[in-house]
């Protein structure tokens, strides 16, 4: 596994793991945290080393799970965690990223991690009711005590990234960006490029759509994230088959899977891309990791860069609520 530098010269694997699903979002949580845990330290071995978690993720037994599982290779790994929400009783009541929230968040997040510092620490939605400049620099103060080393923000127009940047440097942002969600292009994107920041796409892979496992006529349990997207409504999934069945011809001729193809495509985008693909299974966490090693040409890449102009996407990424709680 190579690696790539996002901003302010953090190294990371060039594809990451995101640990959310193995706590929540996606059906039954897995019955057995050891082997969680050993799909995470398979993951280190594998090189990919880029760990991506949230004290919401639970909340906080994701951050419980990566800390026991990191607790003998802290030195070779990059955790990414993110403050910015009120949970009360377990519900997440709004968004909270008050400066004195910020430092409990921070305290709280080192303790489950078992970490001395934090290697970055995302905003993980805007908070319309504290400017970013106060969030910016409750961040500062905390990376000049050694608590954090990087700032991140998540899901931010490219306005937010630069006052906050202006303030105190940006290291990443985070966004869901894949071959079916393109919304960073227009603004967020060159502003990162600009700024010298890195991208970290979440749900790189559509939730699983772009595997190309997901049939037409797939259910999902009322607690998972699937079955409130519209996307993964029956009819809607019928509808953007095209888009994964042209994915699929595709991984045939390389002789990769469609969740390579989109990956690979994702890298090949900006240098300072990495996906963050989510999953329990070490079998998809070498899947995952081999995409950094499928070569597209740059007729391949020009083709999937216009793919979703040309069969189109039927469906929101979020649901109602879901698209209030990113401001749009």
């Amino acid at each position: 596994m190579h690696t790539r530098t996002l901003g302010q010269g953090l190294e990371v694997s060039a594809i990451g793991v995101g640990a959310m699903g193995m706590s929540q979002s996606y059906g039954p949580n897995p019955g057995d945290r050891q082997d969680m845990i050993g799909v995470l330290r398979h993951a280190v071995e594998q090189g990919v080393t880029f760990i991506d978690t949230a004290e919401v993720y639970g909340p906080y037994v994701n951050e419980e799970l990566v800390g026991e599982a990191i607790a003998p290779i802290k030195d070779q790994v990059v955790v990414a965690t993110k403050f910015g929400w009120n949970i009360v009783d377990g519900q997440m009541q709004g968004t909270d990223s008050r400066p004195e929230q910020i430092r409990r968040v921070a305290e709280g997040s080192l303790t489950r991690l078992g970490l001395d510092a934090i290697d970055l620490f995302y905003q993980h939605r805007v908070d319309p009711n504290v400017p970013i400049e106060e969030v910016a620099g409750a961040v500062g103060e905390l990376a000049a005590e050694g608590k954090i080393k990087h700032f991140g923000l998540s899901e931010a127009n490219a306005a937010t990234i630069r006052r906050g940047h202006a303030v105190f440097p940006v290291t990443a942002v985070q966004s869901e960006y894949s071959l079916w969600t393109r919304d960073p292009e227009a603004d967020v994107l060159p502003t990162c490029a600009e700024l010298g920041i890195g991208f970290v796409p979440f749900s790189p892979l559509g939730k699983g759509f772009l595997t190309g496992t997901i049939s037409t006529n797939a259910t999902f349990a009322p607690d998972e994230i699937r079955a409130r997207v519209p996307r993964f409504a029956t009819d809607n999934l019928t509808a953007n088959q095209a888009l994964i069945d042209h994915v699929r011809v595709l991984a045939e001729i390389r002789g990769a899977t469609p969740g390579q193809i989109a990956l690979a495509w994702l890298l090949a985008q900006r240098p300072f891309i990495v996906p963050i693909p989510g999953t329990r299974r070490r079998e998809r966490i070498d899947e995952n990791a081999g995409a950094a090693a499928v070569a597209l040409s740059a007729d391949d890449i020009a083709d999937l860069n216009t793919l979703i102009e040309r069969v189109g996407v039927v469906g929101d990424r979020y649901d109602e609520s879901g698209m209030k709680m990113v401001g749009l």
